[in-house]
């Protein structure tokens, strides 16, 4: 892996310089990688019908290519814009679900199988995200923990790498985060 980080890095930055090769190049190599975590993702639940990880993977990318022009730094802030982007991916899903049972015409993308989910409600989801967004005002460097673990699926010692920080407070803020949030889903306390 050590040998084709310097190589992905190389390709990132080529792709923000504008070469389109890199960018075909950086996707087959990490795209394997990204669907182990959109599936890892998905395996925590999901509302509604079962998004597969190869539609997370392309929802994401065609939202990374489409958003403008990333500055990448490296592999792993490759990796981690991508978890937060397969975050928004998910949320958005869920809000335009929320919408439609609404009886509103919202623009349905076609990311799901027919396969029946058992995951957490539509709601529940949306509340999660929106508590992230609370806490991101508190504390930003918790909710990019809960990003490169939970979405990324990166461990303690990869997300202390790309944070900056020790291993030790990344494991600390994993705890804290994730207490934190279930107070907040507790009291209903997301906004």
């Amino acid at each position: 892996m050590e040998d084709s980080t310097g190589e992905v890095t190389a390709l990132l930055r080529a792709w923000h310089a504008g070469d389109d090769e890199a960018y075909r190049q950086v996707s087959a190599l990490l795209y394997e990688e990204l669907r182990r975590q959109a599936a890892q993702i998905l395996r925590h639940g999901h509302p509604g019908d079962t998004l597969q990880p190869t539609a997370l993977v392309h929802e994401a990318f065609m939202r990374l290519t489409a958003g403008g022009d990333v500055n990448w730094q490296d592999r792993q802030h490759f990796l981690a814009v991508t978890a937060r982007t397969m975050r928004r991916v998910l949320v958005d899903l869920a809000r335009e679900k929320v919408a439609s049972k609404r009886g509103a015409r919202a623009h349905h993308v076609p990311l799901e199988s027919n396969v029946p989910g058992s995951g957490p409600s539509l709601t529940d989801l949306i509340s999660v995200d929106q508590a992230l967004e609370r806490l991101e005002r508190i504390d930003p460097r918790k909710v990019r923990v809960i990003e490169l673990r939970f979405f990324a699926g990166l461990t303690v010692e990869e997300a202390a790498k790309i944070l900056d920080v020790s291993p030790d407070t990344v494991a600390r803020d994993w705890r804290m985060a994730r207490t934190w949030l279930v107070r907040a889903l507790d009291t209903g306390n997301t906004r």
